[in-house]
């Protein structure tokens, strides 16, 4: 018994390889390096999701990042999230947000993201999302966002 269940824990790693190997590496669109794309499950019924990584730009001209699409939602909007005291402030950014020359941003919990609106189904762990990222000057970059179980932000 102790065999089998070792033996479904290898194939089920190995079967997961390709996907977590893919996910783990950086993405180049020009000078921009993407990092660590992910989201948070969601429950079953939410209307939106999230959406966090990283990007630096390696090169030195100024960037910024436009928007996004993905065929699990209707739209994704960049949002910044900021507290006022007690008070969480959430606020779409339709200009994108700056990635200047040599500098770096984090789209991460409690800051800028991304907002996945009318989500098409609930986004499962373990599920990939498959995001177009446009950017003013790099272009387009589809990114797999690697989908995590719902737990305290990271």
């Amino acid at each position: 018994m102790k065999l089998k269940r070792a033996f479904a824990a290898l194939l089920a790693v190995l079967l997961c390889m390709p996907i977590a190997g893919r996910l783990a590496q950086a993405l180049k669109a020009g000078d921009l390096i993407i990092e660590q794309p992910w989201s948070r499950a969601t429950p079953e019924g939410a209307r939106t999701g999230a959406g966090y990584l990283v990007i630096r730009n390696a090169g030195k001209t100024d960037d910024r990042l436009l928007g996004a699409s993905t065929g699990g939602a209707q739209r994704v909007e960049v949002h910044e999230m900021s507290m006022d005291g007690a008070i969480m402030r959430m606020r779409e950014l339709p200009a994108g947000v700056a990635l200047p020359a040599g500098g770096t941003l984090a789209l991460k919990p409690g800051g800028y993201h991304l907002m996945f609106i009318d989500l098409k189904a609930p986004l499962k762990a373990g599920d990939v999302l498959s995001v177009t990222l446009r950017f003013e000057r790099a272009g387009a970059l589809t990114v797999e966002f690697a989908v995590r179980a719902t737990g305290p932000a990271q």
